[in-house]
């Protein structure tokens, strides 16, 4: 397979965009703005609660903004857009069942916990459930696993860059580097959370042009689905679930099981309700009820999402004149599944809009790289630092440290920007990364908060064991390709099916070692377990609130609109 930098080599012989004065004036504002957000926020950062958890004083419609929009980084809007192209629509199943439940069960039945506990993160969570050999564990493979995600970030970016306008592409890594190391550094999550509502707005207005052009020259949706069936006869690229009934009848060479268990439920779950990433906005929320509705007005959002991300890449089926590869047939001349977006952008938007769009995925990159560096910041500063270097400084010594680990873990995820490099595929390694860390994670999460025997060992070596079970599995199939009918229980299954089967077994692996070892270890007792443990919890009542303003109300009228859509795309 050819690395991704020979493939941007390839691809970048000619830039397909030059930029009017107008562009240039837009993009400049952006940076201006998301500049002096930080600046401005800064007076507000005066401890390490204002800086690592915003004060705790989000509302929910900030909090669910945030959350939504820490998430629409180089994976939503090249990855996702790429994968669209290469499977059809059965990469919208990443944002409805991948993400619609997860994120209500985050609010309605895990958040309380969260939030409860006051915990600054979700290895914080596992020290105290757990002990502090979980809390390490789960801190190391999440800052490992943090900057290696905004690593993706800058690298996406800047390719995009390099082959729209023909920029340099260490420039653009650079540039977009320091000024968000600028401003999280001055305003911590405070200045990510409201830059990321900023930049949620942007890239709607930049990403949605393209939809309602590409369907307008389409002849709207029914036309484009009569296009690509004439483009593209043998595989249906247009229908949810009709074609996973078996792995052959379908592009991503998958079977239902795994879409609902792999995906629906352990890389889903796995990611919205213990990636600290997203859950660090919701912790920002100013009380309870605050942080459970975040996730559900989020969940609203992201179903709407797909209308941005992968109805581009359905577009693109219908109305490029070329063909495009996969990266491993990459040749001079010959775009790949990565470039969809940027492709698209140069068909539809001229001087202005070209601003407007180049922007949106400026400000999307820019989203994914600031989430990942402030819960970088956040994770090693509380679960490393202070667990393990020095463990009694005062709270202005943590945030210094803070402040500075902002710009450690910016150069660091530099370093990783260069090695994302040598990878053949970016949502090959985005989805591998899940399936090693954050799969085993929701296991060890889920167990301890739902089961009061589960004990200190047994959390531990649980996840410690589905962690690199999930490892190995990568390794055996890279060794010998003829174990992919194992992992992902067929042969033909590409490379996304394998992420979502692996997963899936790693949680159960973790799970069961969890369970095993807790048997036969000696669990903590009762009141230790107060305000971390379903049974051992006293969850305040909503019971003076009127029916419309419960979460649990909300979460089910966004649950009938999940079903609704899930049917008309059947």
């Amino acid at each position: 397979m050819l690395p991704l930098s020979a493939i941007f080599l390839f691809a970048a012989t000619e830039k397909l965009l030059s930029l009017s004065p107008v562009d240039i004036l837009v993009i400049a504002l952006y940076f201006a703005m998301v500049l002096g957000i930080g600046f401005y926020l800064k007076r507000f950062t005066k401890t390490g609660e204002d800086f690592f958890l915003a004060g705790r004083d989000m509302t929910a419609w900030i909090a669910g903004l945030s959350f939504v929009s820490a998430n629409l980084g180089a994976l939503e809007l090249m990855g996702w857009a790429g994968s669209a192209y290469q499977y059809g629509i059965l990469a919208t199943h990443w944002y409805w069942i991948g993400a619609i439940p997860a994120m209500l069960f985050l609010g309605i039945v895990m958040m309380p916990f969260y939030y409860i506990s006051r915990t600054h993160s979700v290895p914080g969570y596992l020290k105290l459930r757990f002990g502090e050999p979980s809390r390490a564990l789960s801190a190391v493979t999440f800052g490992f696993m943090t900057v290696l995600m905004s690593g993706i970030n800058m690298y996406s970016m800047a390719l995009v860059m390099e082959i729209v306008l023909g920029w340099d592409i260490h420039f653009s890594i650079w540039v977009s580097s320091l000024t968000v190391a600028a401003y999280v550094f001055l305003g911590g999550l405070l200045s990510a959370i409201f830059n990321e509502v900023l930049q949620f707005f942007l890239i709607w207005l930049g990403a949605l042009v393209i939809s309602i052009l590409g369907l307008v020259e389409a002849g709207g949706w029914t036309g484009m689905v009569h296009r690509i069936a004439e483009r593209w006869p043998g595989q249906d690229y247009t229908h949810l679930w009709s074609d996973l009934g078996s792995f052959s009848s379908n592009p991503m060479g998958i079977h239902w099981t795994g879409i609902v268990l792999g995906l629906g439920f352990v890389i889903s779950f796995g990611y919205w309700t213990t990636d600290f990433l997203v859950v660090q906005r919701v912790l920002s929320a100013k009380d309870l009820r605050s942080a459970k509705m975040a996730p559900i007005i989020g969940s609203v959002f992201k179903m709407a999402v797909p209308f941005i991300v992968i109805l581009p890449g359905l577009l693109a089926l219908a109305v490029l004149p070329e063909r495009l590869v996969g990266e491993s047939h990459a040749a001079a001349g010959v775009h790949t599944y990565n470039e969809v977006l940027p492709l698209m952008l140069a068909r539809y938007c001229g001087p202005g809009l070209l601003g407007l769009g180049i922007t949106a995925l400026i400000a999307g990159f820019m989203s994914g790289m600031a989430g990942n560096v402030s819960a970088f910041a956040t994770v090693w500063t509380y679960d490393i630092y202070r667990a393990l270097i020095i463990k009694d400084a005062d709270d202005r010594h943590y945030l210094s440290v803070g402040r500075w680990c902002t710009i450690l873990g910016v150069l660091v995820s530099i370093g990783t920007a260069y090695l994302v490099m040598q990878f053949a595929s970016i949502m090959d390694y985005v989805q591998a990364l899940f399936s090693f860390f954050i799969a085993p994670l929701f296991g060890t999460v889920l167990l301890g908060m739902l089961w009061k025997r589960a004990t200190p060992a047994g959390g531990f070596w649980g996840l410690l064991v589905g962690t690199v079970s999930s490892i190995a599995m990568w390794l055996w199939v890279y060794l010998d390709h003829s174990a992919l009918r194992y992992v992902a229980l067929s042969p033909r299954a590409k490379d996304m099916a394998e992420n979502v089967y692996r997963a899936l077994w790693s949680w159960i692996i973790c799970v069961i070692v969890t369970v095993v070892v807790s048997i036969l270890s000696k669990p903590k007792p009762q009141h230790e377990l107060v305000n971390l443990v379903y049974g051992a919890t006293d969850i305040p009542s909503e019971g003076k609130l009127a029916f419309y303003q419960r979460p649990i109300f909300w979460a089910v009228v966004v649950c009938a609109i999940f079903v609704v859509l899930n049917i008309m795309f059947w």
